[in-house]
């Protein structure tokens, strides 16, 4: 019988010390996001008592203050480009690549003006956390129907009060070799149906920050942000208007990886 030699891949000494320092400092992260998240707490708190666009351009600036020193902490300053995209008054629907859980607390804060974001409802379940995630967030459960058509409707409420709605298209984070991984419809349906332009934003670094293939992992890496030219939704169906941004998305993405 012919024996088959299987070579065991070794790590070089460099990349074991990489591993320890980058699980090391995942331990940094964690321990400097709780810390600054209970420093800015209440302050995000006093949202609850204004009125709701004055309260959600409150709370998106506490939460900008928030990242800057947290990102900072942690090594991984933003740099955004694009922002004079944004026209003074409109409401966009903005959409992001996913990589990474880092980039949920990268997308709101940076977006230009008051925002919501399209969330899983089940985070708000998590003590004095929830409370913040849902100030910032429509909530959805997306394996109940009638919870999906609330939040549809919630999210046509935020944009004609003149905020933007942010949302990952991709649905969940990208664990393909891809730039990026096919959209679902519902950000293209909503633009559609609410005649408000897309603003796509094209996030990296986060993926070398936080690599999908490793638990618990953090490296110090510069991340950026690029929001790019709106793409209008009339005359369009969501089919080819999905397929537009995404071309955009991939585009934008290759050439600033």
């Amino acid at each position: 019988m012919e024996e088959r030699l299987h070579e065991k891949k070794t790590e070089s000494p460099a990349g074991i010390l990489l591993n320890i320092f980058g699980r090391i400092w995942a331990f940094w992260g964690l321990i400097s996001f709780l810390t600054t998240f209970l420093v800015i707490f209440l302050p995000s708190m006093v949202s609850y008592l204004m009125k709701e666009t004055t309260g959600q351009k409150y709370f998106i600036a506490v939460s900008k203050i928030w990242m800057n020193v947290w990102l900072f902490l942690i090594g991984c300053p933003v740099k955004l480009s694009g922002r004079e995209n944004f026209k003074p008054g409109a409401a966009y629907i903005v959409v992001f690549n996913h990589n990474a859980l880092l980039d949920v607390p990268l997308s709101a804060p940076y977006v230009p003006g008051a925002n919501k974001t399209i969330a899983k409802a089940s985070f708000a379940k998590i003590p004095l956390f929830g409370l913040f995630y849902k100030r910032g967030s429509i909530l959805v459960d997306r394996k109940n129907e009638k919870s999906r058509r609330r939040s549809f409707e919630a999210m046509q409420k935020v944009l004609a009060q003149g905020m933007h709605m942010c949302i990952y298209p991709e649905g969940s984070r990208n664990r393909t070799t891809e730039p990026v991984q096919p959209f679902y419809d519902g950000a293209f349906r909503l633009a559609t149906f609410t005649k408000k332009e897309i603003m796509p934003c094209v996030i990296t670094g986060t993926k070398k920050a936080m690599p999908i293939d490793k638990k618990f992992y953090l490296l110090p890496i510069r991340l950026k942000m690029r929001f790019l030219p709106p793409v209008s939704s009339t005359d369009t169906t969501v089919a080819s208007l999905k397929q537009k941004v995404f071309s955009d998305m991939v585009k934008a993405y290759v050439e600033h990886v």
